[in-house]
């Protein structure tokens, strides 16, 4: 059976993601038209490539995070030059070598552009800083006097990962000069709304995956210092937009994988954590799915 997707972001918790998508597949439930954010454009488009959830878990398994994590060469001791990396290059990590990575796995697959894919079967989300909107990409590209259809697919996920002070965020030459993206999550982190709007006829069921405990719990942030400070206002941020649209209608819809006690950025995961997220993800989904009525 044909159905539209939704991944929400999670950083590094996304192996969530992909045990749901096995449990999904499993069912012989094939997406057709994706939207997701951050983490979840990753997922989302290798799936579009017609990757499988066990390739796409080992392909995510298998990455080097102590290259993904590229900092700039530096004489400087790097506990002085991250904050330098901050305040100058605006993010820790280049995302250089993510890029080049998501370009080679599409690529294998016959993806480099979004000409490469039907018309709407993918779609991420990034977060224009410049001038303060959203952007769903490839849609919003001829706004900017970029052809969406050359835009490269590994570089619009690598906008929609871009997150704040971590990596640094894409500069994307427009019509009207440099515009500063970062990841997607900033202004929504799960687009359940796409398949909403007024030009977007909903032609098939839409289920989304929120790596969430669900849509109306959410755990109080705990703020004493600068850091906590920062956290919870990102939360706070990725979280408002798609809080105040998810309803009750779009809830019955929705996986809800809750994934405490694990940061989106917590990179360095054993392979037993690995392996519990994806658990938790295949179990939730085959929870949800016995009893959802499409």
């Amino acid at each position: 059976m044909n159905i539209d997707g939704v991944l929400s972001g999670g950083g590094i918790k996304g192996f969530a993601l992909i045990g749901a998508y096995e449990e999904i597949e499993s069912r012989g439930l094939r997406f057709v038209r994706m939207a997701a954010t951050s983490a979840g454009s990753i997922v989302a488009a290798f799936i579009a490539a017609g990757y499988t959830s066990q390739e796409i878990y080992q392909l995510i398994d298998e990455v080097d995070m102590d290259l993904m994590l590229d900092t700039r060469k530096s004489l400087i001791p790097f506990s002085f030059f991250k904050w330098l990396s901050v305040y100058w290059k605006l993010g820790l990590y280049r995302g250089v070598e993510f890029e080049k990575w998501m370009t080679e796995k599409l690529a294998a697959k016959g993806l480099r552009t979004f000409s490469d894919l039907p018309p709407k079967t993918l779609r991420v989300i990034a977060s224009d800083l410049s001038n303060g909107t959203m952007i769903v990409l490839p849609d919003d590209l001829e706004k900017y006097g970029i052809s969406s259809n050359s835009f490269p697919i590994a570089k619009a996920i690598r906008m929609s990962c871009s997150i704040p002070y971590f990596f640094e965020p894409v500069r994307l030459r427009s019509i009207t000069g440099i515009n500063i993206i970062v990841d997607g999550g900033v202004l929504s982190n799960f687009p359940m709304w796409i398949f909403d709007r007024e030009d977007e006829r909903k032609v098939r069921p839409v289920l989304g995956i929120s790596l969430s405990a669900s849509e109306y719990e959410h755990k109080k942030h705990t703020i004493k210092n600068g850091i906590q400070l920062f956290a919870a206002l990102f939360e706070t941020m990725k979280d408002a937009h798609d809080s105040r649209y998810i309803s009750k209608k779009h809830a019955k819809n929705i996986i809800f994988i809750p994934t405490e006690g694990i940061l989106p950025i917590e990179f360095h995961l054993t392979d037993i954590q690995k392996q519990e997220l994806f658990t938790i993800g295949k179990e939730h989904a085959k929870n949800f799915l016995n009893q959802w009525s499409y």
